[in-house]
Parts: C-alpha cells; structure tokens; sequence
C-alpha cells in the first residue's frame, strides 16, 4: 500500500497537483505547455465532457471525430512533467482507493505538441520536427534507475563530442514511442533529437548579463551526428517526457513547431498560424489511428 505521503490525494480523491479523477481523462492525451493552448485545440472537439484547471495544469477531454482526447497543459520545464507523468500513471495504474498498484498496467498514448527552436539553418521557422530522441540536459531523470530504457551509446558518444562538465550531471537519452512515430510520420515532418534542456536562459546557451559554463555548447550540438541522427531543437520538456513514460511503460512522442531558427537568427512572422496547423494535423493523425 503507498503512503499518503507518497501518493497524496485531494479530499474528493483526485491527485493532487492536476486535480484529476480516473474517468476524467481518456487513453489518448496530447501534452501542450500552455494553458491557454488547451483551447486552441479542444476548440476543434466535437463535444467536451469535462474541463477542470488547478495552478498552470488545465485539462480538457471530449471527442474529436470519434477518438476520446485528453488535452493537458504542463506547464514550462522537466519538473512539471515529472508531476504530471507520474499522477497520470497513478491514475490508470493505481487504485486510488485501495492505495494498491494494480495488476494489469495499462499504457497511455502521450503526445506533446509544442512550440521550439531549430538548430540547423535547413530546418526553416513554421516547419515541424518530431522528436526520435530526447536528449536530457536537465538532470531530472536521473533520480530514476534509467539504464534499461536509456541510450548509453548516443549519451556517451554526446559527452565526449561535446567535453561535457560533468558537474552539470551526466545527460541521458531516451527513444520515442516506434508506434506513435509510424501513427504521426509523414513527408511533411523532419525529425532527429531534441534536446531538453532545464532551463531557457543559460541552459539554452542564452547570455543576458551572466556568462555561461560553455559558450560554444550551441555550436558543439549543431555539429554533432550518431548514426545518421543529429540535434534539430532545443527545448524544456522532451526528453523527461520520454523517459518518464518508458520507465512507467506508456507511449510518447514529441512534436514541435519550429518558430526561431537559432542557426539562422530567423523568427516566424506568425507563431501561432504554425501551431494552428501542426494542432490539426495532429488531431487528424491521432482520428485516423
């Protein structure tokens, strides 16, 4: 039995920090980041059954062409998803009641749809990345045991080509869901690894008035490849995404409108059109599944 402690629960017997129910999400949940995006894409729903928000975690299901949905926003950075992973698996994988884990595991099907920065100058702003790997920077997963799902290969291979300070933590890799890929891939999508990063300043090789551990980080990541596979954005959210649903055994990948180009100094001249129609096509994937 988990500990109260462990596993808090609101007076009504929701999880604590989404505020959430088991009847209250579907199998299906698209992640975004901002609150205010959960409507941009539940306005394309045919109906909606249930809407509850606590703190920056809005939530929103209904039916999308026959398909149940769930929209969730997380919020910025590695911590909120660690939250809302870990309540959502309590929510299908725990009887809230009895505090026991079940006995059949049931897997969610998570897809972030969120907006980032390119690397590379060919990866032009308005276009849409899915992420294959999620390559941590953050340090949040290592509080877990990741061995079995981590990619120890591609994390050394990046350590070395980078000379990565260790002081920083060491940073994990892990793959995305094969299922959803071959659901969401098309020609319209380039893809390669994402890399998460813990922060949006500093960590993401931004100098305001504090200079950097690693100036060139930037640059090391723009010009490494293993295997055919090379760092295409940067963000906050992937890689703890990733890992934290293969540890817990539920599917997830990651997709992003790109709307800078760091390579290119670029911005898109109309952010939200490019993640109007990355939302749609989405939605449209996920019916047709």
């Amino acid at each position: 039995m988990i500990k109260s402690s462990e596993l808090i629960l609101n007076p009504d017997g929701s999880v604590y920090h989404l505020n959430l129910l088991p009847e209250n999400i579907a199998h299906d949940i698209i992640f975004v980041g901002d609150q205010n995006r959960v409507e941009k894409i539940t306005q394309h729903f045919d109906s909606i059954e249930f809407s509850t928000q606590k703190r920056e975690f809005k939530t929103q299901t209904g039916m999308y062409k026959g398909k149940r949905i769930t929209v969730i926003s997380t919020g910025i950075g590695p911590d909120n998803i660690d939250i809302v992973i870990n309540e959502l698996d309590a929510l299908v994988n725990i009887d809230l009641k009895t505090r026991k884990i079940k006995k059949e595991i049931s897997s969610l099907n998570i897809i972030r749809v969120g907006t980032s920065g390119s690397l590379h100058a060919d990866i032009p702003v308005d276009s849409f990345v899915m992420s294959t790997f999620g390559l941590g920077l953050d340090n949040m997963l290592r509080s877990y045991l990741i061995d079995e799902v981590s990619n120890a290969a591609l994390e050394e291979a990046f350590f070395i080509h980078t000379n990565w300070d260790i002081r920083k933590g060491k940073p994990y890799v892990i793959a995305c869901s094969n299922k959803l890929e071959k659901i969401i891939e098309s020609d319209q999508i380039f893809k390669g690894i994402t890399a998460t990063a813990g922060g949006f300043y500093g960590p993401q090789g931004r100098v305001l008035r504090l200079n950097i551990q690693d100036e060139k980080l930037n640059n090391k990541m723009d010009s490494f490849d293993f295997n055919e596979n090379r760092i295409t954005n940067l963000e906050m959210e992937t890689a703890a995404i990733y890992g934290l649903s293969a540890l817990l055994g539920h599917h997830a990948l990651s997709l992003n409108a790109i709307i800078a180009n760091r390579a290119t100094g670029d911005f898109s001249e109309d952010p939200y059109k490019a993640v109007d129609e990355l939302i749609a096509y989405t939605l449209d994937k996920l019916a047709n599944s």
